[in-house]
């Protein structure tokens, strides 16, 4: 049996990564603490994109990175190095329903389900 590679990269993955706050850390405490880890100079970790970093207030902090899959090892090193302490984290592999949601709008205009 003949198999054929693809030759083009590797296809990317939707990350969602929930930042909380730690109850009892001060802005400046978490300012610092990221400061210290290197936080701003390796996250996001190089071969990501940042496809949206978002605040909702009394939460912390909502980063969706697409993300190579050979990539995803860093992502979570990065994590574990330089957010722990700061943040308790939650990762969530995502995909985008906007498309999705059209399809079932049209298909409902239409009279099906």
């Amino acid at each position: 049996m003949n198999h054929v590679h693809d030759a083009s990269p590797d296809p990317t993955i939707l990350l969602t990564i929930v930042l909380k706050h730690h109850a009892g850390l001060t802005l400046d405490d978490v300012q610092a603490r990221l400061k210290d880890s290197g936080w701003w100079d390796h996250f996001p970790v190089e071969g990501t994109r940042v496809v949206s970093w978002t605040v909702a207030m009394g939460l912390g902090q909502i980063v969706t990175l697409e993300v190579p899959p050979h990539r995803l090892g860093a992502v979570n090193l990065e994590l574990e190095r330089s957010a722990w302490g700061v943040f308790r984290t939650e990762v969530y592999p995502t995909y985008d329903f906007v498309p999705v949601r059209e399809r079932i709008v049209e298909r409902v205009k239409a009279g099906g389900q």
